[in-house]
């Protein structure tokens, strides 16, 4: 399965955001770190607020940040919310019910588990698992440990591409 650019870069627009919590972030600087497209991240920010991710602000000053707690915002969630076609094959589709093989066929079902359990998994991650613990607001992390520098690993490589 492959993710689509439009989750991963809003994957990366959610990181940056939990790596500066207490500052407002602008469109500016995330096509500046994250060397994306100002227009594509419009769209992204854009998407994200409407889902309650980010809060954002207009005008002079304005800008966006995590509208809530790293922890609490499941990896899961989010690449249900930007991803459009779970379909593994053809036979997932809505509306479906013919297939040449008929009811000896078994691959839908390990398809579904295989999915299931990927996203098992992802929702046990939240955002604050893909930041450093340094800045995590909270008993794990420390305030204090945040700069105004690029983020840490994130601006650059696709996540499908980083250490995990």
């Amino acid at each position: 399965m492959r993710l689509a650019d439009y989750t991963d870069y809003s994957l990366r627009v959610l990181m940056y955001c939990a790596t500066y919590p207490d500052r407002r972030i602008t469109i500016a600087d995330l096509a500046d770190d994250l060397e994306l497209s100002k227009n594509h991240l419009m769209k992204i920010v854009n998407d994200l607020a409407r889902r309650g991710l980010v809060t954002t602000t207009r005008g002079r000053g304005g800008g966006l940040r995590l509208a809530g707690d790293p922890r609490d915002i499941r990896i899961g969630d989010i690449v249900r919310g930007t991803e459009s076609d779970f379909r593994l094959v053809e036979c997932f589709g809505e509306g479906i019910t013919s297939c040449t093989l008929g009811s000896a066929c078994r691959l839908k079902s390990v398809f579904a588990g295989a999915l299931q359990a990927y996203f098992d998994s992802l929702d046990r991650h939240t955002l604050a698992d893909l930041v450093p613990a340094a800045f995590v607001p909270g008993p794990e992390g420390s305030a204090s440990a945040r700069g105004t520098s690029a983020p840490p690993a994130i601006a650059t490589a696709p996540l499908a591409d980083r250490a995990g």
